[in-house]
Protein backbone atom coordinates (compact mmCIF):
# COMPACT_ATOMS: atom_id res chain seq x y z
CA UNK A 1 0.00 0.00 0.00
CA UNK A 2 1.47 3.37 -0.97
CA UNK A 3 1.47 6.35 1.36
CA UNK A 4 -1.84 8.04 0.60
CA UNK A 5 -1.87 10.39 3.59
CA UNK A 6 -4.98 11.50 5.44
CA UNK A 7 -7.33 13.73 3.48
CA UNK A 8 -7.59 17.22 4.91
CA UNK A 9 -4.35 16.95 6.89
CA UNK A 10 -0.61 16.76 6.33
CA UNK A 11 2.40 15.63 8.26
CA UNK A 12 4.83 18.43 9.03
CA UNK A 13 7.69 19.48 11.29
CA UNK A 14 6.13 21.25 14.26
CA UNK A 15 8.31 23.96 15.86
CA UNK A 16 9.75 22.74 19.20
CA UNK A 17 7.65 19.56 19.02
CA UNK A 18 9.13 17.52 16.18
CA UNK A 19 6.86 15.86 13.67
CA UNK A 20 3.15 16.50 13.91
CA UNK A 21 -0.12 16.69 12.00
CA UNK A 22 -1.82 19.87 10.77
CA UNK A 23 -5.01 20.75 8.94
CA UNK A 24 -5.02 21.80 5.29
CA UNK A 25 -8.74 22.58 5.37
CA UNK A 26 -11.32 23.75 7.89
CA UNK A 27 -12.83 21.26 10.36
CA UNK A 28 -16.02 22.09 12.28
CA UNK A 29 -16.75 21.04 15.87
CA UNK A 30 -17.86 17.40 15.86
CA UNK A 31 -16.48 16.70 12.40
CA UNK A 32 -14.49 13.50 11.85
CA UNK A 33 -10.90 14.48 11.08
CA UNK A 34 -9.81 10.90 10.38
CA UNK A 35 -10.27 7.29 11.48
CA UNK A 36 -7.47 4.80 12.07
CA UNK A 37 -7.80 1.02 12.46
CA UNK A 38 -5.55 -0.46 15.14
CA UNK A 39 -2.22 -1.79 13.89
CA UNK A 40 -2.42 -4.32 16.71
CA UNK A 41 -4.63 -4.64 19.78
CA UNK A 42 -5.53 -6.89 22.69
CA UNK A 43 -8.68 -7.19 24.80
CA UNK A 44 -8.08 -6.86 28.52
CA UNK A 45 -8.44 -10.12 30.46
CA UNK A 46 -11.15 -8.65 32.72
CA UNK A 47 -13.51 -8.19 29.75
CA UNK A 48 -13.25 -11.74 28.40
CA UNK A 49 -16.69 -13.21 27.93
CA UNK A 50 -18.32 -9.77 27.72
CA UNK A 51 -16.60 -8.47 24.57
CA UNK A 52 -15.44 -10.13 21.37
CA UNK A 53 -11.65 -10.57 21.22
CA UNK A 54 -11.61 -9.57 17.56
CA UNK A 55 -14.02 -6.63 17.16
CA UNK A 56 -14.58 -5.67 20.84
CA UNK A 57 -18.38 -5.87 20.39
CA UNK A 58 -20.30 -6.09 23.68
CA UNK A 59 -22.65 -9.08 23.43
CA UNK A 60 -24.32 -11.72 25.59
CA UNK A 61 -24.16 -14.54 23.03
CA UNK A 62 -20.41 -14.89 22.47
CA UNK A 63 -18.91 -18.36 22.06
CA UNK A 64 -15.60 -19.74 23.35
CA UNK A 65 -12.48 -20.70 21.47
CA UNK A 66 -12.69 -24.50 21.21
CA UNK A 67 -9.08 -24.99 22.30
CA UNK A 68 -8.24 -22.67 25.18
CA UNK A 69 -11.87 -22.06 26.28
CA UNK A 70 -10.87 -18.54 27.37
CA UNK A 71 -11.24 -16.32 24.28
CA UNK A 72 -14.74 -15.33 23.12
CA UNK A 73 -16.03 -14.33 19.69
CA UNK A 74 -19.16 -13.05 17.94
CA UNK A 75 -18.99 -15.67 15.21
CA UNK A 76 -16.67 -17.80 13.11
CA UNK A 77 -15.57 -14.79 11.04
CA UNK A 78 -14.37 -12.94 14.14
CA UNK A 79 -12.59 -16.05 15.38
CA UNK A 80 -10.82 -16.51 12.06
CA UNK A 81 -9.93 -12.83 11.97
CA UNK A 82 -8.24 -13.02 15.38
CA UNK A 83 -6.59 -16.42 14.94
CA UNK A 84 -3.26 -15.17 13.48
CA UNK A 85 -2.74 -13.28 16.75
CA UNK A 86 -4.69 -15.42 19.21
CA UNK A 87 -2.84 -18.61 18.28
CA UNK A 88 0.18 -17.28 20.22
CA UNK A 89 -1.82 -17.02 23.41
CA UNK A 90 -4.01 -20.05 22.74
CA UNK A 91 -1.06 -22.44 22.84
CA UNK A 92 0.30 -20.81 25.98
CA UNK A 93 -3.08 -20.84 27.75
CA UNK A 94 -3.58 -24.51 26.92
CA UNK A 95 -0.11 -25.37 28.15
CA UNK A 96 0.26 -23.14 31.19
CA UNK A 97 -3.34 -22.70 32.32
CA UNK A 98 -3.70 -20.32 35.25
CA UNK A 99 0.10 -19.88 35.43
CA UNK A 100 -0.03 -17.89 32.18
CA UNK A 101 -0.27 -14.26 33.29
CA UNK A 102 1.79 -11.81 31.20
CA UNK A 103 0.90 -8.14 31.41
CA UNK A 104 -1.33 -6.52 28.82
CA UNK A 105 1.66 -4.60 27.46
CA UNK A 106 3.63 -7.81 26.93
CA UNK A 107 0.67 -9.41 25.16
CA UNK A 108 0.39 -6.41 22.86
CA UNK A 109 4.13 -6.36 22.16
CA UNK A 110 4.05 -10.04 21.21
CA UNK A 111 1.26 -9.38 18.71
CA UNK A 112 3.16 -6.45 17.23
CA UNK A 113 6.27 -8.58 16.78
CA UNK A 114 4.34 -11.32 15.02
CA UNK A 115 2.53 -8.87 12.76
CA UNK A 116 5.80 -7.25 11.76
CA UNK A 117 7.19 -10.64 10.78
CA UNK A 118 4.39 -11.27 8.28
CA UNK A 119 3.60 -7.71 7.16
CA UNK A 120 5.99 -6.02 4.75
CA UNK A 121 3.82 -3.28 3.24
CA UNK A 122 2.46 -0.11 4.80
CA UNK A 123 -0.84 -0.86 6.56
CA UNK A 124 -4.05 1.23 6.68
CA UNK A 125 -2.94 2.25 10.20
CA UNK A 126 0.23 3.87 8.83
CA UNK A 127 -0.91 6.38 6.25
CA UNK A 128 1.28 9.16 7.64
CA UNK A 129 3.48 7.46 10.27
CA UNK A 130 5.12 4.05 10.05
CA UNK A 131 5.32 1.96 13.17
CA UNK A 132 9.07 1.67 12.83
CA UNK A 133 9.32 5.48 13.02
CA UNK A 134 8.23 5.46 16.66
CA UNK A 135 10.93 6.96 18.85
CA UNK A 136 12.75 4.78 21.35
CA UNK A 137 15.87 4.48 23.46
CA UNK A 138 18.98 3.74 21.43
CA UNK A 139 21.79 1.25 21.36
CA UNK A 140 23.22 -0.78 24.15
CA UNK A 141 21.23 0.93 26.89
CA UNK A 142 18.00 -0.28 25.31
CA UNK A 143 19.21 -3.85 25.00
CA UNK A 144 20.50 -3.83 28.58
CA UNK A 145 17.17 -2.59 29.91
CA UNK A 146 15.18 -5.14 27.96
CA UNK A 147 17.33 -8.06 29.06
CA UNK A 148 16.93 -7.05 32.70
CA UNK A 149 13.16 -6.59 32.50
CA UNK A 150 11.31 -9.51 34.15
CA UNK A 151 8.43 -9.19 31.68
CA UNK A 152 10.66 -10.76 29.02
CA UNK A 153 10.08 -14.11 30.73
CA UNK A 154 6.36 -13.70 30.20
CA UNK A 155 6.88 -13.14 26.50
CA UNK A 156 8.76 -16.43 26.31
CA UNK A 157 5.60 -18.25 27.42
CA UNK A 158 4.09 -17.83 23.99
CA UNK A 159 6.97 -16.93 21.68
CA UNK A 160 9.54 -19.66 21.15
CA UNK A 161 13.11 -19.22 22.36
CA UNK A 162 14.51 -19.19 18.83
CA UNK A 163 11.87 -16.79 17.56
CA UNK A 164 12.36 -14.50 20.53
CA UNK A 165 16.06 -14.00 19.94
CA UNK A 166 15.58 -13.67 16.19
CA UNK A 167 13.37 -10.61 16.83
CA UNK A 168 15.21 -9.20 19.86
CA UNK A 169 16.11 -5.90 18.15
CA UNK A 170 12.47 -5.44 17.16
CA UNK A 171 11.27 -6.32 20.65
CA UNK A 172 13.83 -3.96 22.19
CA UNK A 173 12.56 -1.14 20.05
CA UNK A 174 8.99 -1.64 21.20
CA UNK A 175 9.40 -2.62 24.79
CA UNK A 176 11.61 0.36 25.60
CA UNK A 177 9.05 3.13 25.64
CA UNK A 178 7.28 2.34 22.38
CA UNK A 179 4.04 0.85 23.62
CA UNK A 180 3.97 2.88 26.82
CA UNK A 181 4.57 6.17 24.99
CA UNK A 182 2.62 5.49 21.81
CA UNK A 183 0.01 2.96 22.89
CA UNK A 184 -3.63 3.77 23.56
CA UNK A 185 -6.18 2.51 26.05
CA UNK A 186 -9.46 1.58 24.38
CA UNK A 187 -12.38 2.53 26.64
CA UNK A 188 -16.17 2.23 26.51
CA UNK A 189 -18.72 5.03 26.95
CA UNK A 190 -18.23 5.06 30.75
CA UNK A 191 -14.44 5.08 30.32
CA UNK A 192 -14.09 1.49 31.52
CA UNK A 193 -10.91 -0.15 30.24
CA UNK A 194 -11.49 -2.57 27.34
CA UNK A 195 -8.01 -3.14 26.01
CA UNK A 196 -4.79 -1.72 24.59
CA UNK A 197 -3.82 -0.91 21.02
CA UNK A 198 -1.33 0.86 18.79
CA UNK A 199 -2.59 3.42 16.25
CA UNK A 200 0.47 4.85 14.43
CA UNK A 201 -1.34 7.69 12.64
CA UNK A 202 -3.08 8.79 15.85
CA UNK A 203 0.27 8.73 17.67
CA UNK A 204 1.61 11.33 15.22
CA UNK A 205 -0.50 14.06 16.85
CA UNK A 206 1.32 16.15 19.43
CA UNK A 207 -0.04 16.90 22.90
CA UNK A 208 -1.75 20.01 24.20
CA UNK A 209 -3.53 20.58 27.52
CA UNK A 210 -6.05 22.52 25.43
CA UNK A 211 -6.59 20.03 22.60
CA UNK A 212 -8.64 20.71 19.47
CA UNK A 213 -9.49 17.05 18.82
CA UNK A 214 -10.61 14.07 20.86
CA UNK A 215 -10.02 10.37 20.27
CA UNK A 216 -12.86 7.87 20.72
CA UNK A 217 -13.23 4.26 19.66
CA UNK A 218 -15.61 2.32 17.47
CA UNK A 219 -14.60 -1.24 18.20
CA UNK A 220 -10.89 -1.40 17.38
CA UNK A 221 -10.95 1.71 15.17
CA UNK A 222 -9.85 5.05 16.61
CA UNK A 223 -11.86 8.07 15.49
CA UNK A 224 -10.44 11.57 15.77
CA UNK A 225 -13.03 14.38 15.94
CA UNK A 226 -12.68 18.14 16.23
CA UNK A 227 -13.80 19.64 19.54
CA UNK A 228 -12.85 23.14 18.44
CA UNK A 229 -12.93 24.91 15.09
CA UNK A 230 -9.72 24.00 13.24
CA UNK A 231 -8.55 26.28 10.44
CA UNK A 232 -6.17 25.46 7.58
CA UNK A 233 -2.56 25.59 8.74
CA UNK A 234 -3.36 24.93 12.41
CA UNK A 235 -1.71 22.01 14.14
CA UNK A 236 -3.99 19.19 15.31
CA UNK A 237 -3.52 18.54 19.02
CA UNK A 238 -4.67 15.61 21.14
CA UNK A 239 -4.31 15.26 24.92
CA UNK A 240 -2.13 12.45 26.24
CA UNK A 241 -3.26 12.70 29.85
CA UNK A 242 -6.21 13.39 32.15
CA UNK A 243 -6.68 17.17 32.06
CA UNK A 244 -8.31 17.48 35.48
CA UNK A 245 -5.14 18.36 37.35
CA UNK A 246 -3.27 21.69 37.79
CA UNK A 247 -0.34 22.72 35.61
CA UNK A 248 2.58 21.44 37.69
CA UNK A 249 0.88 18.07 38.16
CA UNK A 250 0.22 17.74 34.42
CA UNK A 251 3.78 18.71 33.57
CA UNK A 252 5.11 16.15 36.01
CA UNK A 253 2.94 13.40 34.54
CA UNK A 254 3.95 14.26 30.97
CA UNK A 255 7.62 14.34 31.86
CA UNK A 256 7.45 11.03 33.72
CA UNK A 257 5.47 9.20 31.04
CA UNK A 258 6.32 10.94 27.76
CA UNK A 259 9.65 12.64 28.52
CA UNK A 260 8.86 16.19 27.49
CA UNK A 261 7.96 19.45 29.22
CA UNK A 262 4.67 20.85 27.99
CA UNK A 263 4.74 24.47 26.85
CA UNK A 264 1.16 24.72 25.57
CA UNK A 265 -0.96 27.83 26.14
CA UNK A 266 -2.76 26.28 29.10
CA UNK A 267 0.52 25.41 30.81
CA UNK A 268 1.90 28.89 30.12
CA UNK A 269 -1.11 30.85 31.34
CA UNK A 270 -2.17 28.46 34.12
CA UNK A 271 -5.64 29.94 33.62
CA UNK A 272 -7.54 27.19 35.46
CA UNK A 273 -5.13 26.50 38.31
CA UNK A 274 -6.79 28.80 40.85
CA UNK A 275 -10.19 27.09 40.43
CA UNK A 276 -8.64 23.63 40.38
CA UNK A 277 -6.71 24.29 43.58
CA UNK A 278 -9.49 26.10 45.46
CA UNK A 279 -8.83 26.41 49.18
CA UNK A 280 -11.53 26.22 51.82
CA UNK A 281 -12.58 29.63 53.16
CA UNK A 282 -11.20 29.75 56.68
CA UNK A 283 -10.87 32.51 59.29
CA UNK A 284 -7.12 31.94 59.19
CA UNK A 285 -5.95 31.06 55.62
CA UNK A 286 -3.40 28.23 55.43
CA UNK A 287 0.24 29.08 54.78
CA UNK A 288 1.73 28.23 51.36
CA UNK A 289 3.84 25.48 52.91
CA UNK A 290 0.73 23.90 54.46
CA UNK A 291 -0.89 23.80 51.03
CA UNK A 292 2.23 22.25 49.46
CA UNK A 293 2.34 19.67 52.23
CA UNK A 294 -1.31 18.75 51.61
CA UNK A 295 -0.67 18.43 47.86
CA UNK A 296 2.19 16.03 48.63
CA UNK A 297 -0.12 14.06 50.90
CA UNK A 298 -2.80 13.94 48.19
CA UNK A 299 -0.33 12.67 45.58
CA UNK A 300 0.91 9.97 47.95
CA UNK A 301 -2.65 8.82 48.65
CA UNK A 302 -3.43 8.76 44.92
CA UNK A 303 -0.35 6.62 44.28
CA UNK A 304 -1.21 4.31 47.18
CA UNK A 305 -4.74 3.92 45.85
CA UNK A 306 -3.42 3.26 42.34
CA UNK A 307 -1.34 0.35 43.62
CA UNK A 308 -4.37 -1.06 45.45
CA UNK A 309 -6.91 -0.37 42.70
CA UNK A 310 -7.88 -3.99 42.01
CA UNK A 311 -10.83 -4.71 44.29
CA UNK A 312 -10.23 -8.30 45.34
CA UNK A 313 -13.31 -8.74 47.50
CA UNK A 314 -15.98 -6.84 49.40
CA UNK A 315 -13.88 -6.62 52.57
CA UNK A 316 -10.96 -5.15 50.64
CA UNK A 317 -13.33 -2.68 48.98
CA UNK A 318 -14.56 -1.55 52.39
CA UNK A 319 -10.95 -0.79 53.30
CA UNK A 320 -10.52 1.20 50.10
CA UNK A 321 -13.67 3.18 50.78
CA UNK A 322 -12.48 3.95 54.30
CA UNK A 323 -9.16 5.07 52.85
CA UNK A 324 -10.99 7.44 50.48
CA UNK A 325 -13.15 8.87 53.24
CA UNK A 326 -10.22 9.41 55.61
CA UNK A 327 -8.19 11.16 52.92
CA UNK A 328 -11.14 13.42 52.08
CA UNK A 329 -11.53 14.29 55.75
CA UNK A 330 -7.87 15.22 56.09
CA UNK A 331 -7.65 17.15 52.80
CA UNK A 332 -10.97 18.84 53.52
CA UNK A 333 -9.34 20.77 56.37
CA UNK A 334 -7.63 22.87 53.69
CA UNK A 335 -9.09 22.01 50.27
CA UNK A 336 -12.57 23.01 49.10
CA UNK A 337 -14.83 20.23 47.79
CA UNK A 338 -14.22 21.49 44.25
CA UNK A 339 -10.44 21.07 44.60
CA UNK A 340 -9.26 18.48 42.05
CA UNK A 341 -7.52 16.33 44.66
CA UNK A 342 -10.74 16.12 46.66
CA UNK A 343 -12.59 15.27 43.43
CA UNK A 344 -10.08 12.53 42.67
CA UNK A 345 -10.77 10.76 45.95
CA UNK A 346 -14.53 11.25 45.52
CA UNK A 347 -14.28 9.61 42.10
CA UNK A 348 -12.37 6.66 43.56
CA UNK A 349 -14.94 6.36 46.35
CA UNK A 350 -17.73 6.38 43.76
CA UNK A 351 -16.00 3.54 41.92
CA UNK A 352 -15.80 1.47 45.10
CA UNK A 353 -19.48 2.14 45.84
CA UNK A 354 -20.41 0.97 42.33
CA UNK A 355 -18.40 -2.21 42.82
CA UNK A 356 -20.12 -2.83 46.17
CA UNK A 357 -23.52 -2.04 44.60
CA UNK A 358 -24.03 0.82 47.02
CA UNK A 359 -26.08 2.78 44.50
CA UNK A 360 -27.08 5.58 46.88
CA UNK A 361 -23.48 6.11 47.93
CA UNK A 362 -22.31 6.18 44.30
CA UNK A 363 -25.06 8.64 43.40
CA UNK A 364 -24.14 10.93 46.29
CA UNK A 365 -20.52 11.09 45.18
CA UNK A 366 -21.50 11.59 41.53
CA UNK A 367 -23.68 14.56 42.45
CA UNK A 368 -20.75 16.21 44.23
CA UNK A 369 -18.39 15.59 41.32
CA UNK A 370 -20.36 16.54 38.22
CA UNK A 371 -20.54 20.34 38.52
CA UNK A 372 -16.83 20.88 39.32
CA UNK A 373 -15.97 18.44 36.50
CA UNK A 374 -17.97 20.61 34.10
CA UNK A 375 -15.86 23.61 35.13
CA UNK A 376 -12.41 22.01 35.27
CA UNK A 377 -12.52 19.91 32.10
CA UNK A 378 -12.62 21.30 28.53
CA UNK A 379 -15.88 21.37 26.59
CA UNK A 380 -16.93 18.00 25.15
CA UNK A 381 -14.89 16.10 27.73
CA UNK A 382 -15.39 12.33 27.84
CA UNK A 383 -14.85 12.49 31.61
CA UNK A 384 -17.84 14.81 31.99
CA UNK A 385 -19.96 12.75 29.58
CA UNK A 386 -19.18 9.50 31.40
CA UNK A 387 -20.06 11.05 34.76
CA UNK A 388 -23.43 12.28 33.45
CA UNK A 389 -23.96 8.82 31.97
CA UNK A 390 -23.19 7.02 35.22
CA UNK A 391 -25.38 9.42 37.17
CA UNK A 392 -28.24 9.09 34.68
CA UNK A 393 -28.18 5.30 34.87
CA UNK A 394 -27.97 5.42 38.68
CA UNK A 395 -30.96 7.76 38.85
CA UNK A 396 -33.02 5.49 36.60
CA UNK A 397 -32.04 2.45 38.65
CA UNK A 398 -33.19 4.27 41.77
CA UNK A 399 -36.46 5.24 40.06
CA UNK A 400 -35.55 8.93 39.77
CA UNK A 401 -36.82 9.19 36.20
CA UNK A 402 -36.76 12.96 35.70
CA UNK A 403 -33.22 13.35 37.02
CA UNK A 404 -32.09 10.29 35.08
CA UNK A 405 -33.36 11.51 31.72
CA UNK A 406 -31.90 14.98 32.32
CA UNK A 407 -28.45 13.54 33.08
CA UNK A 408 -28.56 11.20 30.07
CA UNK A 409 -29.46 14.10 27.77
CA UNK A 410 -26.44 16.07 29.02
CA UNK A 411 -24.22 13.05 28.39
CA UNK A 412 -25.74 12.67 24.93
CA UNK A 413 -25.02 16.30 23.98
CA UNK A 414 -21.31 15.72 24.59
CA UNK A 415 -21.22 12.25 23.05
CA UNK A 416 -22.81 13.36 19.78
CA UNK A 417 -19.80 15.64 19.28
CA UNK A 418 -17.09 13.40 20.73
CA UNK A 419 -18.28 10.04 19.34
CA UNK A 420 -20.31 11.21 16.36
CA UNK A 421 -24.06 10.96 15.90
CA UNK A 422 -23.83 7.57 14.19
CA UNK A 423 -21.89 5.84 16.99
CA UNK A 424 -23.55 2.81 18.60
CA UNK A 425 -22.90 4.25 22.09
CA UNK A 426 -24.94 7.31 21.09
CA UNK A 427 -27.71 5.06 19.79
CA UNK A 428 -27.74 3.14 23.10
CA UNK A 429 -28.16 6.32 25.15
CA UNK A 430 -30.93 7.53 22.84
CA UNK A 431 -32.76 4.20 23.38
CA UNK A 432 -32.38 4.56 27.14
CA UNK A 433 -33.96 8.02 26.98
CA UNK A 434 -36.72 6.84 24.64
CA UNK A 435 -37.55 3.95 26.96
CA UNK A 436 -38.47 6.43 29.71
CA UNK A 437 -41.29 8.03 27.67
Amino acid sequence: MKNEGIEGTERFLSPDRGRGLRAVRHFSVGELVFACPAYSYVLTVNERGAHCENCFSRRDDLFKCGKCKQAYYCNVDCQRGDWPMHKLECVAMCGYGENWCPSETVRLVARIIMKQRVTTERTPSERVLLLREFESLDGVASCFIILLNPSVRCLCLFVSFLLFFSVLPCFTCFFCLQVNCNGFTIEDEELSHLGSAVFPDVALMNHSCSPNVIVTYKGTVAEVRAVKEINPGEEIFNSYIDLLYPTEDRKERLLDSYFFTCQCTECTTKSKDKEKMEIRKLSSPPEPEEIKSMVRYAKNVIEEFRRAKHYKNILFSCELLEMCELSQEKMGAIFADTNVYMLHMMYQAMGVCLYMQDWDGAMSYGEKIIQPYSVHYPAYSLNVASMYLKLGRLYLGLEKKTQGVKALKKALAIMEVAHGEDHHYVAEVKREIEDQK
